[in-house]
Parts: C-alpha cells; sequence; structure tokens
C-alpha cells in the first residue's frame, strides 16, 4: 500500500547513541513455510507447538481442531471466521471481526493511521489515555529504546474526555471498526466520571480501564497492585455504564491471579494482560536518568515472556475473556498468547516500527487456519494450559524462580 505521509507520534524518540538505528527488537517479516506436496502443512510452521501435530496444535489438542479425530481439508481463507466476543455477559455489543487488536498509546485515537493502514480492517482500536481534564504530560525526554523494547513516559497526555468526545467521537461512529476508550484517573470518582460521560456516546464500542495509576486517597497506591483498589474503581465503573468494560492488567506484583478474580467479580466483561513493566534509562553522557520522568513503562518483546506467564496464569483463575499485549510483532507471538489462553491480542510497540503489523498477522492467522482446516482461531486458544488448572505442586506449593 503506498504510503501518502509519514506517521507522526505524539512524542520525539530519543535514542541512545550506542545503540544504533531504531529497531525495537522486532524480527525482519518472514515468508511462511508453503505446504507439503500432498495438501499437508509443513509441520515447521515457526510456531513451537507445531512439531507435535500437522495442525500446528500440540498433539492432545489436535483432535479437538478436528471433526471427531477426522483429518479436515484445507479450507479456503476468505471462509475462515476470525471474529471473537470479548464480552460474552452482553452477547453482541463488542465483538471484533478478528482478534487482533491496536494498543492503548501506540495508534492515537485511530485517524493518525488513518492513509497508512486500512483501519477497518483491524479488530479493534483502543485509543489513547482519556482523563477527566486535559493532560499536559511528563516532561520530555518522553521516550527511548531500549534493548529488544522500548521506555515511555508520556504521562497520559490527553486533551481530557470532552475534547476526545467532540474531536473523535462523531469520526469513529462511521467506522465499522469499534474504539475503544482507554481510561485513566488518579481516583475511583475520577474514572466514574469519565465513564460517564463516554456513556451512550455514538463510535464508543467499550471501556478499557488502565488502573496502573496512583490511587491519591491511599497515598500514590496504585489501582492496578491492590486487588481491593482495583476491586473498587471496577465496580464504580461498572456502575456507572453498561459499554462492556475491559481492565488492563499491571505486572509489578507478586501474584496477578487473586487480583484478577476480583476484578471478574466486580462486574469486568474481560481482562487485557499486561500493562508495562517499570523501568529507567540511564544517559551515558550525562550518567543521569534519561526520561524527564526518570521512570518509564517498558515494553516491547522484552516483556513477552513476563505476558505469556501472566497470561497463561490468568486464564487459568478467571471465567472471562483474557486479550493479551506485550511484544506482539508477528504471527508466532500471537499463537503463544493464544495457547496460554488469551482470545486476542493487542499490538503496540511494533506498530511504531512498522503500522503494517497488525493487518499482517491478521492475514498470516487466517492463512494459518485455512492451511490446518480451522473455521476460526478458537480451537488453538488454552492448548498450553494445564488439564486441569490449578493442580497443586507435589511440594503444595508453586515455584517460580
Amino acid at each position: 500500500m503506498k504510503r501518502k505521509r509519514s506517521v507522526v507520534t505524539s512524542s520525539p524518540r530519543v535514542r541512545d547513541p550506542y545503540l544504533g538505528p531504531l529497531r525495537l527488537g522486532l524480527r525482519r517479516p518472514r515468508t511462511r513455510p508453503q505446504a507439503a506436496a500432498s495438501g499437508s502443512p509443513a509441520a515447521s510452521s515457526g510456531w513451537p507447538g507445531a512439531v507435535s501435530g500437522e495442525s500446528g496444535l500440540p498433539a492432545a489438542s489436535e483432535a479437538d481442531a478436528r471433526t471427531g479425530g477426522r483429518a479436515v481439508p484445507a479450507a479456503r481463507p476468505e471462509i475462515v471466521d476470525l471474529s471473537v466476543d470479548l464480552a460474552p455477559r452482553r452477547p453482541g455489543r463488542l465483538v471484533l471481526q478478528n482478534p487482533v487488536m491496536v494498543a492503548s498509546g501506540t495508534f492515537g485515537y485511530g485517524i493518525e493511521y488513518g492513509e497508512v493502514v486500512d483501519v477497518e480492517r483491524l479488530g479493534a482500536i483502543c485509543c489513547k489515555g482519556t482523563t477527566l481534564k486535559p493532560r499536559l504530560g511528563n516532561p520530555p525526554p518522553r521516550v527511548t529504546e531500549t534493548p529488544a523494547g522500548m521506555l515511555n513516559s508520556i504521562g497520559l497526555q490527553n486533551p481530557g474526555v470532552d475534547a476526545v468526545i467532540e474531536r473523535y467521537a462523531p469520526l469513529w461512529a462511521g467506522w465499522q471498526v469499534p474504539v475503544i476508550v482507554n481510561v485513566a484517573g488518579e481516583s475511583i470518582d475520577d474514572y466514574a466520571g469519565v465513564v460517564r460521560k463516554l456513556d451512550g456516546v455514538p463510535g464508543v464500542a467499550g471501556i478499557e480501564l488502565n488502573i496502573s495509576c496512583p490511587n491519591v486517597g491511599r497515598g500514590g497506591l496504585q489501582f492496578a497492585v491492590d486487588r481491593d483498589a482495583a476491586a473498587a474503581v471496577t465496580a464504580a465503573v461498572r456502575e456507572a455504564t453498561d459499554l462492556p468494560l475491559l481492565v488492563k492488567l499491571s505486572p509489578n506484583v507478586t501474584d496477578i491471579r487473586p487480583i484478577a478474580q476480583a476484578i471478574e467479580a466486580a462486574g469486568a466483561d474481560a481482562l487485557t494482560a499486561i500493562n508495562t513493566l517499570s523501568g529507567i534509562a540511564i544517559d551515558r553522557r550525562t550518567r543521569k536518568p534519561l526520561l524527564g520522568n526518570v521512570y518509564g513503562g517498558l515494553s516491547g518483546p522484552a516483556i513477552r515472556p513476563v505476558a505469556l506467564r501472566i497470561v497463561y496464569e490468568v486464564a487459568q483463575a478467571v471465567d472471562i475473556p483474557v486479550v493479551a499485549i506485550g511484544g506482539v510483532s508477528s504471527l508466532e507471538d500471537a499463537l503463544d498468547y493464544f495457547a496460554a489462553g488469551a482470545v486476542a491480542v493487542q499490538v503496540g510497540t511494533a506498530i511504531f516500527a512498522d503500522p503494517e503489523v497488525p493487518l499482517r498477522i491478521v492475514d498470516e492467522l487466517r492463512a494459518y487456519c485455512a492451511e490446518r482446516g480451522l473455521a476460526s482461531h478458537l480451537p488453538l486458544v488454552g492448548t498450553a494450559l494445564p488439564a486441569r488448572p490449578n493442580r497443586p505442586s507435589s511440594k503444595g506449593v508453586e515455584y517460580r524462580p
């Protein structure tokens, strides 16, 4: 697709001079292996689980992707249904045409990329974090590349919920792709106040709560790291709107499972895992913290193993959908997250290097399913999970390094 103009992000990228060209730790696009002459897909598809079965699923789960254990012939990609319901408690309210979303803070409000990619082909758009009042954000520098990822410290720069409704919602209302508004705040009243304004606004398909924000009423402790606080803000927002509600989990906790369960009980329709990890970078010239706010959120391929572990744990602890985010830059990454229990993925940092990554994953996922005779990607979900969730270890405790 011919690009009409370059993409401008909200903040400049500050690069460490020792790191060289901007790479973000992403893989080069690869051509997937062709099927063998017999029509069977090659076993070495690039996804680790593929070695145990023709379908690319682990051997124990391969029969589940076939009818009665019988081989299913390869299907045409156009008949593969990639749709997924992210709010099954509210049937039909948030059904995505495919499971590939774009993450908050990496895709603006959608219109910024309209001349670069076909936004209507995305599963959903999570817009920039939105607060009750306008925010100028943190002092620069705000972004720096790190090995296999990036640190950002934008500080929730946004024009405020009233301006978002006025400027962007009328455009979203004319799109087929659902737009989910990411909401942030410093108190429960802040969150509820933003959501009340968004409730019933044409073009707003759902809410994603960013609870990795300091709770001023609890001395700055983040909502996301406290079970009771996370449940309280979720319940308050649930009371304020009937819109589908996703809650974004923080990785900066000892055990995410009780927090996820409390959020589910408080009324969330789905969970997003994970938000960024906290980190810093040092300016090698000044020997001082590089980011203007010192701390930043680490994202990109560097956090993928952590995100994969959390998705794996949360998917066993709750009964609502889990959306994975963290270093997704290829079909293989998405397949790993599906195997760990996610029903959809969000692409974030990879977009800065290549805005077409999300749509490429959609096309490759459709072809992947068709090659294996799958009518949907859903048989791929949860194949890595244990047969008996939460089974205690032989020592009665879970070992985690």
